[in-house]
Order: structure tokens, then sequence, then C-alpha cells
């Protein structure tokens, strides 16, 4: 019997710095961000970026959080008593038992990206799997105000797994496809990851074609943190953190709505959370905490 696909499931992945020794390092720290879709664990070695790793939560955090380090080190030679301090983020930060300290997503993701897009960045936002973040933050990455929309789970990560799968679509394929309409429709209406499953039926039932679904539930998304942006304020300055960053038809649909464009970075958008926890660590490391 054949397997059935799993449209909402992404790619899993770790990455480790091809020509760095970490043997050669005086400060090795990682950070764990234990998120309600994903979990990502980072390494730093003297500040720089070894190694990290990109796995989907399961049902344990504590589980999670050990799998998402063991990715991340694996093939690396280096052991988690090789890690000095370790800061635990995201939903499952306290449930992190290697963890020295917990600190909160927010500090995590604007420090995460004020390392990778740069001092100058004053909002972020956070897309992530259960709920929308925007960050102000000064020229270190600390957080100085911030909004959290949390109603519903439509506008995340984890209603665009459900779209998916709904639609019988790979959700990397979501935001490419949702371009392909000969003009764009009218956004969805409902803010709810159960109501907007029926809303998507009755629209395909009704002569919608899936693209035309996908480019309404992108629109209503975009739409709903402009909306988010719009109450704490918008600087040029603009960054977007999450899994939701990588998706095109989201994130150029909110950038047409702000009329800014989001400043773009070499790294991978999912890791900002880790690796603001592993910039924490670092400096508790160096401040020895």
């Amino acid at each position: 019997m054949a397997e059935m696909q799993e449209f909402w499931r992404w790619t899993e992945y770790n990455w480790r710095h091809p020509e760095m020794d970490w043997r050669q390092g005086k400060r090795i720290a990682s950070g764990i961000d234990v998120g309600s879709v994903s979990s990502q664990a980072l390494v730093l070695v003297d500040g720089q970026i070894f190694a990290f790793s990109n796995l989907r939560t399961g049902s344990n955090s504590p589980d999670s959080a050990h799998k998402a380090i063991n990715g991340a080190l694996k093939d690396t030679g280096m052991e988690l008593n090789n890690i000095k301090y370790t800061v635990g983020t995201g939903y499952g930060r306290v449930n992190v038992p290697f963890a020295n300290r917990a600190i909160t997503e927010i500090a995590c993701h604007a420090r995460g990206a004020n390392f990778m897009a740069g001092p100058k960045v004053r909002t972020v936002l956070d897309m992530g799997g259960q709920d929308c973040k925007a960050i102000h933050c000064d020229e270190r990455g600390k957080v100085s105000n911030f909004l959290m929309n949390d109603k519903c789970a439509a506008g995340t990560g984890r209603g665009m797994e459900v779209m998916a799968d709904l639609l019988s679509i790979p959700i990397k394929d979501i935001g490419d496809l949702s371009y392909q309409v000969d003009q764009e429709p009218q956004p969805v209406s409902s803010t709810c990851v159960v109501f907007a499953k029926s809303e998507a039926l009755g629209l395909m039932r009704s002569g919608w074609s899936k693209n035309m679904v996908l480019a309404a539930y992108c629109s209503a998304m975009a739409h709903r943190v402009s909306l988010l942006l719009g109450r704490i304020g918008v600087e040029d300055q603009f960054f977007i953190t999450g899994g939701i960053a990588k998706n095109p038809g989201v994130v150029k649909r909110l950038e047409k709505e702000l009329g800014i464009q989001a400043v773009k970075s070499q790294y991978d958008s999912q890791i900002a959370g880790a690796l603001g926890a592993a910039l924490f660590a670092d400096t508790l490391l160096q401040k020895g905490a």
C-alpha cells in the first residue's frame, strides 16, 4: 500500500560550519527554541554560528529539545557536555532539561534579528507556528515594545499546514502557487482555522481553483498581520522571522500592503529564536553566570 503524502510536512535539516574547528574555541554556548510547531537548536563558538538544526516539535518538549540539540551536533564530534551554557526559549522553554536559563521568545527573536539583519532593524515580525508577534527593538536588539496576536492559528504556520493538507498541496509550494491566478481574489474572511477550512471548501464548490483559495488565504494572513503592525507602528528597517517568512505568498502581499520591503538576510528566518537564545547564553557565559 502506497504511503499517504503528508502535504503539511516541511523539510527538516541541520547545518554545521564546514571549516570551523570548535575544539579551538574558548566559549561554546547554545540556544534551544522549542516552539509549537518547530524546534531549533543553535551552537555558537566564540560568538560565531557553528551548527544548528531545524526539526518538527513533537508532543514532548524535553524530548524535542534533546532531538534538536542532537541534530545540531550530529557528525560534529561535539557532545552536549562540551557546551558551557544553554538558554531555552519558545513555548517549551521551561522544559529544556539541560538549559541553564529560560528567556522569552520575544527577547530572543529580537536579539536574533539584530544579529541576522543588522543593528538598524527596529521592527521585527515573528510569524510563528501558533501566533504572530510585532516587536520594536533598539540598536542592540533589546525589546522596547511588542504586541501579540494569538487568538487563532489561522494566521500562523499551523494554519498554513492545515490548508496544505486540505488542498493536497505541498506546503513549500503554497506561496508560489498563490500567484498563479488571473486576478487577485478577495481575502477569505475567517480568522479561525476551522471556519477557514469550511470557507475554503465552500469556495472550491462554488468554482474557485485551489490557487485562488491559496491567494485569498495568503492575502487574508498578510492583511491581519499588517493590522497588528499598524497598531504598534512599523519602521523602514523591518525584518521577518519565523517559518512563514519563507512563504512569498504572505511576505510579498504584506510588503505591498505596508509599502515597505522587509530586510533580507543570508540566514534561515526560522533560527532567529534559537540564535537569540544562544547569543544570550554567550553573553551570560562571558559574564561568568
